[in-house]
């Protein structure tokens, strides 16, 4: 293919990602690349993943030729049947370019990287506490929804009911991608459950999220700068989780990043997963700094409470969930909930893409 494709511009580079190919297929035919299976692993990933996405361009572009022709032969013939069959498959190529638009934005440093994803209750005890629980139901179920795999890491229940705290590690294909235009604060509007008197409660509870950190990226910690902390683990685990010190939680002094994590009987596995989660913390605080319109390091430093939410999850007296950063909304509050987030973070990819190549942050 000597030429890019009919709709080159709005959707690929494609000189770009065939010189990036050349690289790619040049580096993974050097022996010596495999001394380094880690490094290798990687490469790998990503020239499979550009291979897929040259494929799906060179299939659309052929698509749409030969429907264009279609639709040329049922003008001339006046075959209505014809021409709608025609319409049908441009619409169909319009909905998969629209699709490879998006999956374009998902370029940064480590979009495609699995990816952690924190929830933390705002003030407000119980009330906000069960907020955090839905918020934990409705990612669980969007991750289902993506085909993504979760595991959670670390889990402190609350005391009345709902979630003190919780870290998931979504593991899939641009997971990060997608989940860093979550992070922030998120309120709830609704009749609280808890409340005899049925009154209208505000709730609020901050989402964060940072990429898994594999081997080809250095992060250094000194030692000196961590505390370590073991704690027996709480929750449901088994008689063992609970009589032993398996817990681990480590704080990063010099910037007050904490990780935690009780999911394994083993100190040991805790420890290591607990250095993990440090890293990629402080290897998203990096990305931050590089990176324009950086909502999630924003929001991470801010109070959860008024004046900071990117969303509203309107219950009560009427139903709406709104994105306040992008203005996209929709009445069905159930779906949403029930992890439909695709649109909100379409629109929110869009608005990061759009700003960083206004080089507005």
């Amino acid at each position: 293919m000597n030429s890019p494709p009919s709709f080159y511009g709005g959707v690929f580079d494609w000189p770009t990602a065939e010189k990036r190919l050349a690289e790619l297929n040049a580096r993974v035919e050097n022996p010596a690349l495999w001394n380094a299976p880690a490094e290798a692993q990687i490469l790998m990933r990503e020239r499979n993943r550009l291979e897929q996405a040259m494929a799906e361009v060179r299939k659309i572009d052929s698509d749409l030729a030969d429907t264009l022709e279609l639709a040329e032969m049922a003008e001339m013939e006046g075959d209505e049947e014809l021409h709608e069959e025609a319409s049908e498959v441009l619409r169909g190529l319009k909905a998969k370019v629209d699709k490879a638009e998006v999956r374009a934005l998902l370029s940064g440093e480590a979009d495609g990287n699995d990816s952690y994803l924190e929830i933390h209750p705002g003030a407000g005890g119980t009330e906000a506490q069960d907020w955090a629980s839905m918020l934990a139901r409705m990612y669980t179920r969007w991750a289902g929804r993506a085909g993504y795999k979760i595991e959670v890491i670390e889990a402190q229940a609350g005391e009345g009911a709902g979630l003190k705290s919780i870290t998931f590690l979504v593991k899939g294909d641009n997971a990060y991608g997608w989940l860093k235009t979550e992070a922030g604060v998120h309120r709830l509007v609704r009749i609280s459950p808890y409340d005899s008197s049925g009154r209208r409660h505000t709730s609020f509870a901050s989402v964060w999220t940072y990429p898994l950190v594999d081997d080809s990226i250095d992060i250094e910690i000194a030692e000196k700068d961590v505390r370590i902390d073991t704690y027996r683990a709480s929750g449901a685990g088994g008689q063992h989780v609970n009589k032993t010190d398996s817990a681990v939680r480590l704080t990063h002094e010099p910037t007050g990043i904490v990780s935690a994590c009780q999911a394994d009987r083993s100190q040991h596995k805790n420890r290591a997963t607990a250095w993990s989660m440090l890293r990629a913390r402080l290897y998203e605080l990096e990305l931050q700094k590089r990176e324009e319109a950086a909502q999630a390091d924003a929001m991470s430093k801010t109070d959860i409470g008024w004046g900071h939410q990117i969303r509203s999850y309107v219950l009560q007296p009427y139903q709406m969930v709104k994105d306040l950063r992008t203005n996209v909304e929709t009445s069905d509050t159930s779906g949403v909930l029930d992890g439909d987030l695709d649109n909100f973070m379409v629109a929110a990819l869009s608005q990061r893409g759009s700003r960083s190549e206004s080089g507005v942050s």
